[in-house]
């Protein structure tokens, strides 16, 4: 059966017969479910979308409506047997029908693969040739309808605005001109369909018309808006005067009035800058952020959602390198998600939900802020799984990635997720997400003590950061190697400790410029600890050290190297519980060999508490950067100081 809303509501069988639905209630209520795109609808929001004043009734009534629309869509399902497409679901109603089974959904689907790439026009032109009128024609003009006539709407725009891009870049135009007239016409106040009006025009061989219309939108927006022309449509007229060769090139793409999106837009230049460490990373976050600034002052939700979303970066480290500027995205991708509501374009909510995810790194997170993330990341995943698109999905699931340090012991989910992000990335190609799913993988055999496992995964890594132009990854995979180096280094016939230090030396300097500081700071000294702590040596107590985010765990074994038990005891009270992140075994073993250290059995006893599900991991390998041995030594110690009398 197929649902058409781009007009009329209206339901057809397989073989072209028509569905009788009903009255216009019974219409109402399927449209407003096909609105929630497959998602539950409560009972009670039902009858206060379909009666501005509830009738006495209004339950029994919807109920009676849902009744009927099963009987009509289901005609042939045997008494007492559960429906399958409008089904109940907690305290309302979904309804199950594939996306392309439904007109509204098949366009929002070939807009979205549209936006991806050239090879989308000739699907979104089908899509919008199955529009009949608009959207919703016969539901009465409730809020919730309005709502998605006007969103819808606005798609509508820019799919024929984004058809018109496509075709003309790949060389076609002509037969574009009379579309783009009636574009321009009902909507005069669209700055790109007046610029690819001219385009279209000027293909055509008629220049002079293409310049007349440049002026006409120039005279427009003077007069009636007091606005002189954007940069685009000025560009376009020199262009047409001075017969440019950028005429036959690619054009840049409109997402809306005053804000222009294309192959080197802000925030496309961002994500390339970022993969590049160092100050070009820096110069990424600045310009990602200044973008999502600039598309909130548009007031355009759906704009600055994509502009928001658009910055699908990989991310492989849970401590915000500018938490200050990741809190800024949060906060504007929740506004943002908040504007669209949860009937919202699925795509959209998906990108704003991973974002907040991936943003939300768990270092620096309160137990509500931590929640939401988890939860965004878990409903990104959903979403993205539901529309089958692979670059949203992997993206997704490198949030998921990020908010799975929630408690120790963790590392063999990780792997699975990493596993997955590697095969969809790997199918798709999507080389920087592959060598995320790598970096992911490594991390995982790394806290499970497979040094074989995580040489491969290191080798791979390394050899598709070639083709994805990924510089950073060899200074990543320089810290695994010295972690490697280290474990070793506790075997007959191993590296010694000295070279394992220096290996650590030359990961840390390599690693100083990259423009990481999350990463960065704190992260030599505390693998020194950890090469120490692997050969029964006390803390380093070079005062040069930064210890930087680990100081208070670092600190009771430092004091206790300089033999200053007491002091070293109340940093040991003082010292708080570890953030759920990379190094949070590491945290919590040091944690417990300072109170084991101190006979402190009340620490040593949540210490052991904390680790015990991480008993078979190694402490700090999780980071694939450093180590402290098996959790299992410091879990024993723990519990015998715990239970010691």
């Amino acid at each position: 059966m197929r649902i058409d809303v781009l007009g009329a509501v209206r339901a057809v069988r397989a073989d072209g017969t028509p569905v009788e639905l009903g009255g216009p209630r019974h219409r109402e209520v399927l449209a407003r479910l096909v609105a929630a795109d497959g998602r539950m609808v409560t009972a009670g929001t039902l009858v206060a979308d379909l009666w501005a004043e509830p009738p006495v009734r209004a339950v029994g009534a919807l109920r009676t409506f849902v009744a009927a629309l099963r009987r009509a869509v289901e005609p042939e399902r045997p008494p007492r047997t559960p429906p399958r497409l409008l089904v109940t679901e907690g305290p309302g109603y979904a309804l199950r029908l594939p996306r392309e089974d439904v007109d509204v959904h098949r366009f929002e689907d070939a807009l979205v693969r549209a936006r991806r790439g050239p090879g989308g026009a000739d699907g979104l032109g089908e899509a919008l040739a199955a529009w009949r009128g608009p959207a919703y024609a016969d539901v009465p003009d409730s809020p919730w309808a309005q709502r998605e006539r006007a969103r819808l709407e606005e798609l509508r725009l820019e799919a024929v605005e984004l058809r018109a891009r496509l075709l003309l870049d790949r060389g076609e135009g002509p037969e574009l001109v009379a579309e783009l007239g009636a574009q321009v016409a009902a909507h005069p106040w669209r700055e790109p369909a007046w610029e690819l009006l001219a385009r279209a025009l000027h293909r055509a061989g008629r220049q002079a018309e293409a310049l007349a219309t440049l002026r006409r939108a120039r005279t427009m927006l003077a007069d009636q808006l007091g606005l002189d022309p954007g940069a685009g449509l000025r560009r376009l007229e020199t262009e047409i005067l001075n017969q440019s060769p950028a005429l036959d090139g690619t054009s840049a793409a409109w997402t809306g009035p005053g804000v222009r999106l294309g192959p080197r837009t802000t925030v496309d230049l961002a994500r390339t800058l970022a993969v590049a460490g160092g100050d070009a990373l820096v110069h990424s976050r600045r310009d990602r952020l200044a973008a999502v600034r600039a598309a909130e002052r548009t007031g355009d939700v759906a704009l600055t959602a994509r502009v928001i979303g658009a910055y699908d970066v990989p991310a492989l480290w849970s401590r915000a390198d500018d938490p200050e500027q990741s809190r800024e995205v949060v906060a504007a991708a929740e506004r943002t998600l908040t504007a669209l509501g949860p009937d919202g374009p699925a795509d959209l909510r998906a990108r704003l939900l991973a974002t907040v995810a991936v943003e939300s790194r768990s270092a620096a997170l309160s137990a509500a802020e931590a929640y939401r993330a988890l939860r965004a990341a878990r409903e990104a995943e959903e979403l993205a799984r539901n529309l089958g698109d692979p670059a949203l999905l992997v993206f997704a699931l490198n949030g998921v990635f990020l908010q799975s340090f929630r408690r120790p012991g963790l590392a063999a989910a990780r792997d699975a997720t990493g596993a997955e992000i590697l095969d969809v990335a790997g199918r798709h190609g999507l080389p920087q997400f592959a060598v995320l799913g790598r970096l992911v993988r490594l991390q995982s055999a790394s806290a499970l003590g497979d040094l074989d496992a995580a040489d491969g995964h290191a080798r791979a890594a390394e050899q598709l950061a070639v083709t994805a132009e990924t510089p950073l990854v060899p200074v990543l995979t320089a810290w695994y190697r010295a972690r490697a180096t280290a474990a070793r280094s506790t075997q007959p016939g191993g590296p010694t400790p000295a070279t394992a230090a220096a290996r650590y030396r030359a990961a840390e300097e390599a690693l100083a410029p990259a423009g990481m500081p999350g990463l960065h700071r704190g992260l030599f000294p505390l693998a020194l600890l950890g090469l120490r702590l692997l050969h029964d040596r006390p803390a380093p107590t070079d005062p040069r050290l930064d210890w930087g985010p680990y100081r208070p765990w670092a600190q009771p074994l430092v004091l206790l190297a300089h033999d200053r038990a007491e002091e070293a005891r109340a940093a040991l009270a003082a010292t708080p519980e570890p953030p759920p992140d990379h190094l949070q075994e590491a945290l919590w073993c040091l944690t417990a060999h300072a109170a084991v250290r101190l006979g402190e059995r009340d620490v040593a006893a949540r210490a052991a508490a904390a680790l015990r599900e991480a008993g078979a991991e190694h402490a700090g390998a999780a980071s694939g950067l450093l180590t402290l041995g098996p959790v299992a030594r410091y879990l024993a110690e723990a519990e015998a100081c715990a239970t010691r009398r």
